[in-house]
């Protein structure tokens, strides 16, 4: 039988289903009906909602929150400061048939300080960049590019957001190669890619 591993000040709900091997970082708390399967990894400082559903050999980084009722399924793996809203679900198989048993795993990635808004689905086979805004009941079916806001189903690109969370709409610079804008909440300065700008305008322009 295999142990799970547990740092310093873990509140877990007596509710909560915790199988073996599970890693939990020091002062993470997993609230009422969670469960959270055999090889799964969880870092420091997070927060797992009620009722959230974390499958096996998932990968959860440190200061993650993960809101009530989400689904993380085998294959995600979710980078530090993330945030997750309500009820948001993942997928791990692009062609899901009840009765195929050698069904293909395809893995999604959440990078650094990305956010999802409640009700949104995750198509697996996608990278949400880091500090990315999913808006919520968005349906995501390709890449999401740093610092990106994608809305509606399916998802499109329809600008960017700082790493405060503010959109960002003051343009400071641009060449070839990027687009600096400032934030007006924060002043941060922020680095776009110039193909992710273009991409931007022409999702725009095509569901405006």
């Amino acid at each position: 039988m295999g142990k799970n591993t547990r740092k310093n000040n873990v509140y877990i709900h007596p509710t909560a289903v915790i199988e073996k091997d599970v890693q939990i970082g020091e002062n993470t708390r997993i609230w009422h009906f969670v469960h959270v399967r055999k090889n799964a990894k969880i870092g420091k400082n997070c927060n797992i909602g009620k009722d959230v559903y974390i499958d096996t050999g998932v990968i959860i980084g440190d200061n993650v929150k993960i809101q009530n009722g989400v689904s993380v399924y085998r294959g995600v793996t979710i980078e530090d400061d993330v945030f997750i809203g309500p009820c948001a679900v993942f997928t791990n198989d692009l062609y899901p048939r009840s009765f195929n048993k050698e069904w293909e795993l395809v893995p999604t990635l959440i990078k650094k300080g990305a956010s999802i808004g409640a009700n949104s689905t995750i198509v697996c086979g996608v990278t949400i960049g880091d500090y990315a805004m999913v808006g919520a009941g968005a349906v995501v079916t390709k890449n999401v590019p740093p610092y990106g806001l994608v809305l509606g189903n399916p998802a499109r690109l329809r600008g960017f957001v700082c790493i405060c969370g503010r959109p960002l709409k003051e343009i400071r610079k641009m060449d070839q190669e990027k687009v600096v804008y400032k934030c007006s909440h924060c002043g941060k300065e922020i680095k776009i890619r110039r193909e992710d700008y273009e991409r931007m305008l022409k999702e725009c322009k095509r569901f405006s």
